[in-house]
């Protein structure tokens, strides 16, 4: 299949999300990609949460600009989405996640 295999196919997938302390778009992304996660990827994900507030020099290994801000570490090649998440279906996309009736979004 080659690098476009789906997400049923991939064994783990890690992201790393860059937020700025408590405020609404941060909690509201963390909530939206949890949703995603649990659907879509459930037992086959980890979710690593940085606070650019408390630890700011973190946004320099991933080239961070805005907040929130996700990256997709693995499966390779590293993808990022920015902002709350909240548009699921363009999120699954970015991702590359198959959804539960078949259909790919890549």
């Amino acid at each position: 299949m080659g690098s476009n295999k789906v997400a049923e196919d991939k064994e783990f997938w890690n992201f790393r999300l860059y937020i700025a302390g408590s405020s609404d778009k941060s909690m509201k992304a963390i909530g939206n990609l949890k949703k995603i996660c649990d659907k879509y990827l459930a037992g086959k994900y980890k979710i690593e949460i940085v606070d650019l507030s408390a630890n700011p020099a973190r946004a320099h290994e991933d080239g961070i600009i805005a907040l929130p801000t996700l990256v997709r570490k693995l499966p390779p090649p590293i993808k990022k989405i920015i902002g709350d998440l909240s548009k699921q279906e363009n999120v699954l996309i970015g991702l590359g996640v198959k959804d539960k009736s078949g259909k790919t979004y890549e």
